[in-house]
C-alpha cells in the first residue's frame, strides 16, 4: 500500500501525508519540529518547493505542495531522508529526551534509520474545490485531535497565516 500513491505529474500540485514509523509521537518536542520546518525552508529556498498549506501533527505531517523545478518526488525523497537522519541524531544527542532508548529502539534497526514509513500518501489536486477540501482537512486536523478548539489557534500549521491572524512559520505560495 505504501506505493499506491505516487507523483505522476512532477509539475502538479499535491496533497501529501508523511507518517512517522509506527505512528510514534516524535513531534511533541519543539526541537524535532524545528528540524522539520528548517528542512522545509531549505527545500523551498534551494530545491524550488512550493508550499500552499501545511500542518505538523505529533506523528505525521500534511502538506499541499508543488515544485518549481518539476522534481517533486526527488524533493520529497531528499526531505524525508535528511529529516530522518537529522531527527534521529537529535534524539540520540538530546540529554533531556526521556524517551530516548525507546525512540531509538523503534526508529533505528541494525544501524539503519527507519523514521518515516515507506512512501507517502499523495493525491494530485486538479480543482479549486479539491484544494479547498484538502486545505480544510489539513487545518481541521488539530481540532479533530482535540489539541485546539479553533484551527487558527494551532501554531504548527498554515492556518493562522492563511486567515491573516499571524505570520506563519513557513512562506506560503498562492494556489
Amino acid at each position: 500500500m505504501a506505493h499506491s500513491y505516487s507523483i505522476t505529474n512532477q509539475e502538479g500540485v499535491y496533497f501529501i501525508t508523511c507518517t512517522v514509523h509506527q505512528w510514534v509521537d516524535v513531534f511533541t518536542r519543539n526541537i524535532y519540529v524545528d528540524i522539520l520546518l528548517d528542512s522545509l525552508r531549505f527545500c523551498q529556498k534551494e530545491k524550488g518547493l512550493e508550499i500552499y498549506a501545511w500542518v505538523v501533527m505529533s506523528n505525521h505531517i500534511h502538506l499541499i505542495i508543488s515544485s518549481k523545478t518539476g522534481k517533486l518526488s526527488d524533493t520529497i525523497r531528499d526531505f524525508k531522508k535528511f529529516t530522518a537522519s537529522k531527527i534521529v541524531k537529535a534524539i540520540a544527542e538530546n540529554e533531556k529526551e526521556s524517551r530516548k532508548s525507546w525512540l531509538l529502539w523503534l526508529l533505528k534497526k541494525d544501524g539503519h534509520v527507519w523514521f518515516w514509513t515507506e512512501g507517502y500518501h499523495g493525491e494530485e489536486i486538479f480543482t479549486k474545490d479539491f484544494f479547498d477540501t484538502k486545505l480544510n482537512y489539513i487545518h481541521q486536523n488539530p481540532v479533530r485531535a482535540s489539541i485546539v478548539e479553533k484551527e487558527e489557534e494551532y501554531l504548527y500549521s498554515s492556518c493562522g497565516d492563511i486567515y491573516g491572524i499571524r505570520k506563519g512559520m513557513l512562506e506560503l505560495s498562492v494556489y
